[in-house]
This record gives structure tokens, sequence and C-alpha cells, in this order.
């Protein structure tokens, strides 16, 4: 894949939006200041916001041209922060207001793609101790729990047990007042980012946690990436256009990453969508785009180039 030749003076002032307050904000905080040195080193006139309760008048005050959005999760991932900067007028990266609401809501991304007939695991909302009861009788276990709006697999737990399935529904909710329980899918998992309507190489992980927890993404050391991601060519290319339908039925534009299961008869299960992925030295975005030839600068500068396009 090659990067965009592009003039550093053409992007003008860039504002990088990192930090936040939601539960993601010290990922956001090294993704955040490692966009930000990239685009330094390439000329880029950029400088930093940790993004609070004065953003507002940050955003009127200083001179932008655009933004470069590295906010995970509620407050900058979700299309508040894209509205904001819409009435602004301050082009931005990434996906638009309703893509950024949809893909941060689990339940409703997976509503959408079953609409179309995209493969996900089956699911339900927990709301009560009786949902957990009656999820457990129609699911059965394994089952996996979530937060429906958050990332990094904060709050996420795998359980075997009814009792177990309410005692995690207890622990997501403190991080999500919707809490989202579905099928434990026993198999590989995969993750393909999507730049500017490429699909890069899927990457295949491994760990010897009992899934891609928070420890496994940023923390480990032994977590295991494989690029390339060992299967069949045929079922890579499968793998690649569920990925771009996926990204599609959602809406994405820019960069985004899909997060993928295959079960024991080769199936593949989409799980979520993430509108602006990490962008850490751990980050799985960065590493796909070296397999596809992009070292960490000429990713940065493809993300930001999107930003140059008029939005639809």
């Amino acid at each position: 894949m090659n990067a965009a030749v592009i003039d550093p003076r053409d992007f003008g002032r860039v504002a990088v939006l990192y930090g936040g307050r939601s539960a993601e904000r010290e990922v956001s905080l090294k993704s955040g200041a490692a966009v930000l040195q990239a685009l330094r080193d390439a000329g880029v006139d950029a400088f930093g916001i940790d993004v609070g309760s004065d953003l507002l008048a940050r955003l009127q005050g200083e001179k932008i041209d655009r933004a470069f959005i590295v906010l995970h999760g509620r407050g900058g991932e979700d299309g508040s922060m894209q509205g904001l900067l819409e009435c602004l007028g301050i082009p931005y990266t990434g996906s638009g207001v309703l893509a950024s609401a949809l893909a941060m809501d689990k339940l409703r991304t997976k509503q959408v793609w079953q609409s179309l007939g995209l493969p996900t695991p089956r699911h339900a909302a927990l709301a009560s101790v009786e949902d957990c009861h009656a999820a457990a009788r129609e699911l059965g276990f394994p089952l996996i729990v979530k937060p429906a709006h958050e990332g990094s697999s904060i709050g996420m737990a795998k359980v075997e047990s009814a009792e177990a399935l309410v005692a995690a529904w207890q622990e997501a909710s403190r991080f999500d007042s919707q809490v989202l329980v579905e099928q434990w899918i026993q198999g590989p998992e995969f993750t393909i980012a999507m730049l500017r309507g490429e699909v890069l190489p899927p990457i295949a992980l491994g760990t010897p946690n009992s899934f891609y927890d928070y420890e496994a993404k940023y923390l480990s050391n032994d977590t295991q990436y494989r690029i390339p991601c060992g299967l069949s060519a045929d079922k890579e290319a499968e793998l690649r256009e569920l990925t771009a339908r996926a990204c599609a039925a959602v809406g994405t534009r820019g960069w985004a990453r899909a997060d993928v299961m295959q079960d024991a008869e080769g199936r593949f299960w989409l799980l979520e969508v993430n509108t602006v992925p990490g962008m850490t030295d751990h980050s799985l975005v960065p590493m796909a785009a070296r397999a596809a030839g992009l070292d960490f600068q000429q990713l940065v500068l493809a993300i930001l180039a999107d930003s140059l396009e008029a939005r639809s």
C-alpha cells in the first residue's frame, strides 16, 4: 500500500485531541502522544489538547484547521466529539457522527449486522437478575459479558454459570447502564483494520488469558500477534470481504478496526468495530499498517489526509 504524498503544510494547524474522561483515558494519552510526535516529526504544525471541561474554549480560541481525534471510548469515539467539530466547522479524522455513535453501541451494531444477514454471535441485553437467568437458559454457557458502550475490553468477563453471569453483569453495570451478553465462540480471534477504503492484512491474536482482555492488549508481553494470520488464501479473502461489509454497514470512513472470531467449523463471527482504534506501541492498526508497507508516520499522515476530503 502506498502512502499519499502530501505537503505537511497542506494540513494547516492540527489539534490532536486525546485523553478525555472515559474509562480509556490512559490508553488515549499514550495514543495521542505517539500521534502528536509522528505528526511533528513529519513537519506538520500540530499541537495536543488533553480534552477536558475547557475544550470548547480551546477549540474556539485556538487557530485550528483540522482535528486528529485519538479519543477512545465515550466522549470522543461515540459521535459527540464529531458532532461538536461539525458545529464548529472543523474538519476531523475518522468516521462521522452516525457511524461513530452506532459503532460505540455494541448491541445496535449487532442488530444492524443481523438485519443485513452478517454473522454475529447470539446475544441478549441485560438489565436485571431476571434477564441474566433468561439469557442463561436461552444461550447456554460459556458466555461473555460486555458493557455495551466501552472499549479496550473494560468490564468484560467470561462466565460459566448463572451465578457468575449475575456477578459479571453487576460488575459491568459499574461502567455502563447497558450491558450485553453474547455466546462464547471457541476458536481463534482476528482483528482487521481498514484504512481509507482498503482492508489491511488481518492479524491473528493469541493470549494465555481466557480472552484478549485489557491486560493482553496493553500490558502483557506474552500476547501473540501473527501476520500472515495463518488462514488459507480463500479464508483470508472471505475474512477481508466480511470486514469490508461490516464496516460499510456501520458507515465507517477514514480508518477503523473490526474484531472477528472463527469457530471450530471455520465460520467467522463479527464482534465489534472500533472507529478510533488504539495507536500505542501495543496497538494493532500500526502493526497491520507495517505489514502493508506503511510505517507509523505514514499511517498517521494517511489518516489525517482523509480530513482534507469533503464529507458527503
